[in-house]
């Protein structure tokens, strides 16, 4: 529910995605969509996603581009059992630098939080995440389990399919079992939209710009056929058995609550094939890629079928670091930095009227374009990107399905 702490029990909670408006055609009876809206807050419209900001900027960019794995830092490493950002080389309090001032080594740049802290009241869903949610099901271990690609294209259920062809859409991985005939949906998204994740509330009580960037697995009972199909894909890409469905099943649960926070950016040198990436995403299509590279630890086999995935870029020369919270905006902090950084994300703020929206927009044209500024907030820390042509850009890019491991992985 929204708001509410996803179940430490089933690593899951009661969640679902974006498409929250309309029940899963196959869901259980008796669960209760979000269509009749009685789970809206009395201040949710003030705390809408900033999205409309985002989106008019992401509307001119064309897919193309070449993936880099380079990457630094990660915000999480599956391998790693708790992530923070890279350790200062030789910075002191307060004190800015360059990316290469920075350690990252596997311990120190990337480790897994130890359990999901309650989300801020103040953070309020528009739509109620995973509102039909269930715990995963126990398999038994001779089940054939069938395994399916499922994408769509983000906000389907009100634009339809205007968002895919800008290429920007959702993943999520669909199950069925053979012995009980019965399928299932598991995706990770935002508990409170994707503008949440992306830009921070301005908070007039707090000296500090104030994120509600939580992002969780959803599990459910039920495929929507026609929601995948009409505008997307649902189509098998492997086949697994009971045994390798439950050991997926408590990989997801230690996923869902170490890997916690939503990161919507990419950020790299340029578009340029073998480009440096300084900070990667975590968003839906990086747990199912992660899904998917687990699955063939655990031997299965996947089909070889072409598999795009949406990657939302910022371009940018060598990033400096600035300092978290405490260090910019704390007692002894930086003052103009601290209001640099807030008069940034002043545009971004929700409830604009079209005037403001108009105006708010030549800010972020005026910042980002033209002065070539971003300022990132990353694993809980605030970067300064020095903004590069072409700025911002949407792919849609190949990400080939794992091969099968030789020599089974523990969990």
């Amino acid at each position: 529910m929204r708001g509410s702490r996803p179940s430490a029990v089933t690593g899951l909670g009661r969640c679902r995605k974006r498409r929250e408006l309309r029940e899963p055609r196959m869901a259980q009876a008796g669960d209760s969509g979000p269509g009749a809206g009685g789970q809206r807050g009395v201040g949710s419209a003030l705390r809408r996603a900033p999205w409309l900001c985002a989106l008019a900027m992401l509307w001119q960019a064309a897919a193309a581009g070449v993936p880099s794995w380079r990457q630094w830092p990660v915000p999480y490493n599956t391998e790693s059992p708790v992530c923070v950002p890279g350790i200062p080389r030789s910075l002191g309090p307060g004190q800015t630098g360059k990316v290469g001032d920075f350690v990252a080594t596997l311990s120190s740049a990337c480790r897994r939080f130890s359990f999901r802290p309650a989300p801020d009241p103040y953070c309020q869903a528009q739509y109620t995440f995973c509102p039909t949610g269930s715990p995963m099901p126990v398999m038994k271990g001779d089940d054939v389990i069938e395994v399916f690609r499922l994408q769509a294209p983000v906000w389907e259920f009100k634009y339809g399919d205007l968002l895919a062809h800008l290429n920007i859409m959702h993943d999520a991985i669909g199950f069925k079992s053979t012995l009980t005939g019965k399928n299932y949906t598991m995706e990770w998204y935002e508990l409170f939209q994707l503008g949440n994740c992306t830009f921070p509330h301005l908070r007039p009580e707090m000296n500090a710009p104030f994120w509600c960037n939580q992002g969780a697995a959803c599990f459910f009972e039920g495929i929507d056929d026609n929601h995948w199909k009409e505008n997307g894909t649902l189509v098998q890409v492997a086949t697994i058995s009971g045994n390798m469905f439950n050991k997926m099943a408590k990989w997801v649960k230690r996923d869902n609550e170490t890997g916690i926070y939503y990161e919507t950016w990419t950020v790299q040198a340029s578009p340029e094939k073998g480009a440096e990436t300084w900070f990667e995403s975590y968003d839906c299509s990086k747990f199912v890629l992660r899904t998917y590279k687990k699955l063939a630890e655990l031997g299965a086999e996947f089909k070889r079928i072409e598999t795009n995935y949406t990657r939302i870029f910022l371009y940018s020369g060598e990033p400096t670091y600035l300092g978290n919270e405490t260090s910019v905006f704390g007692p002894t902090g930086n003052e103009t930095l601290a209001l640099a950084i807030k008069r940034f994300y002043y545009p971004f703020k929700p409830h604009l009227s079209t005037k403001e929206f108009l105006l708010s927009l030549l800010k972020i044209f005026d910042a980002v374009i033209l002065h070539r500024q971003f300022y990132l907030f990353y694993n809980f820390e605030y970067w300064f990107l020095p903004m590069k042509f072409p700025f911002i850009k949407i792919t849609y890019e190949e990400i080939p399905l794992p091969n099968r491991k030789k020599t089974v992985s523990g969990l």
